[in-house]
């Protein structure tokens, strides 16, 4: 392991969590003449060959020793003084493994540097939730691993896992993964009923105009407003979408776009549409119509769809075919011809309606405390903690102690069923509470000097009266 930790010389700061190993390996695959062809998948792939089957087999083993003591639930995480160790199975006898570095605080002793782990500052729930959205991402984009082996063996399972993860591990942010990824939930716009019925109004028509399209779903400023599919097939689209698609596509034009624009229309040929997927340009008659295929439903129906996003301003919209159906120049002409002139204007009435609203609320203040909050029956997300964005990445504007002590309240709340609350006083003046109720979490930051337990719930309970509408918690 020292190889890794001279780059860490010459600084005196914690150095962070990075990964070591991410493997996927099927332990039923008896070779004994050759090992190593139950190894799917290896990061990193420069690994010598017998350290590839060593560290598979350790892997293995301990998944095997665990199971001797419970059958039905054999390990998710291995705690050791350099690594940490997650283990996933998502489906039966596939197994993915992901290793992570322990923090290092560099100290030095006798002028020479001197290393010690944090051990206990990564959250288990958090980096298993991290893996297993690495299996959700490439079940989205790939089906699963029995279809793959279906489709043409090991051979066509290894090629699939070597091209989507080789890219995948790269946009992994294991530094900033904090109780967001424990939730992947959604974050749902604000919206008055009149400006809902005129989305959905859209969405009737285009459904009825592009009589392929088998679902739809409807974004504004990176937030979901509709959405036909199911939630868990909907909240790894979602995160595809705020984290990889649209980062990329972020428009260079001027902030003020989205200014009301009807008046300028001439007709209704003008337009600000255009596809995120799919042809580049629609005047070209050699352009390529190719949109990524992704698969739904994969424990029902099994429905394999082409993913067309469209694009107008800050309002996006999905729409999903049959994959049987080739789309054709022909119709990404049509779709952009009808979506665009009614896309854009939308955008635009959504964007006068929420400044309408912003103007009646005031003007947003930094609120003196922070919160998370999640809802398990329609995923729903809010946070004020993760205000600071990179184009892919919600940034904690927290102390990282703080965001590890949200992460031990969740855990604790996963291990009972009855609705709770917990309070801590954390460092200096920081008070952090946590609160359950009905499959509703809701998790609190304050910041006040000289407050005691009953002030610091009066400060909660003001929260959600003004952020829930009183709809959270009974007391």
């Amino acid at each position: 392991d020292q190889h890794l930790l001279p780059a860490c010389r010459g600084t005196q700061a914690r150095r962070g969590i990075w990964l070591l190993l991410f493997d996927i390996f099927n332990p039923d695959w008896m070779f004994p003449e050759i090992e190593e062809k139950k190894i799917l998948f290896y990061h990193p792939n420069e690994v010598e060959k017998n350290e590839k089957i060593r560290n598979v087999g350790l892997c293995e083993a301990i998944v095997q020793f665990t199971r001797t003591f419970s059958p039905t639930k054999p390990a998710k995480s291995l705690h050791t003084q350099k690594n940490r160790q997650f283990f996933h199975e998502p489906e039966e006898n596939f197994w993915m493994v992901m290793v992570v570095r322990n923090p290092i605080i560099e100290k030095h002793k006798d002028g020479k540097p001197v290393y010690e782990y944090q051990e206990e500052e990564l959250l288990d729930k958090v980096y298993s939730s991290v893996l297993q959205q690495c299996y959700s991402m490439y079940k989205l984009f790939n089906g699963t691993f029995l279809r793959a082996m279906e489709d043409g063996g090991v051979k066509v399972l290894k090629e699939r896992l070597e091209k989507f993860f080789h890219r995948y591990l790269q946009t992994l942010h294991l530094q900033s993964c904090d109780l967001l990824d424990v939730f992947c939930g959604i974050s749902f716009f604000p919206l008055d009923k009149m400006t809902y019925l005129k989305i959905q109004s859209f969405i009737n028509r285009m459904e009825e105009s592009l009589n392929i399209v088998k679902y739809t779903a409807f974004l504004y400023n990176d937030q979901l407003i509709w959405s036909g599919l199911e939630q868990d097939d909907m909240r790894i689209l979602y995160k595809y979408l705020t984290t990889s698609l649209f980062p990329r596509h972020m428009e260079p034009e001027l902030a003020g776009r989205d200014s009301p624009i009807r008046a300028e229309m001439p007709g209704n040929l003008q337009h600000y549409g255009r596809f995120l997927t799919g042809p580049l340009n629609l005047n070209d008659p050699e352009t390529k119509c190719r949109f990524p295929k992704i698969f739904v439903n994969t424990d029902d129906t099994y429905e394999e769809l082409h993913l067309i996003v469209y694009k107008a301003m800050s309002a996006a919209v999905c729409f999903m075919i049959d994959a049987s159906i080739p789309p054709t120049l022909e119709f990404c002409r049509k779709l952009d011809s009808i979506v665009g002139p009614q896309l854009t204007v939308l955008a635009s009435d959504i964007c006068e309606q929420y400044n309408i609203n912003k103007r009646i609320s005031g003007a947003e203040k930094e609120p003196q405390f922070k919160f998370i909050y999640f809802n398990h029956m329609n995923l729903a997300e809010k946070s004020t903690i993760h205000m600071r964005k990179t184009p892919s990445v919600s940034l904690a504007s927290v102390h990282p102690d703080l965001m590890k002590i949200l992460g031990d309240i969740n855990s604790d709340f996963s291990r009972v069923d009855e609705d709770e609350e917990i309070i801590v006083k954390a460092m200096s003046d920081y008070w952090v509470v946590g609160k359950k109720s009905d499959q509703r979490e809701l998790y609190v930051i304050l910041n006040q000097k000289n407050v005691n337990l009953i002030e610091v719930n009066e400060e909660v309970k003001k929260l959600c009266a003004t952020q829930f509408n009183n709809i959270f918690f009974l007391d």
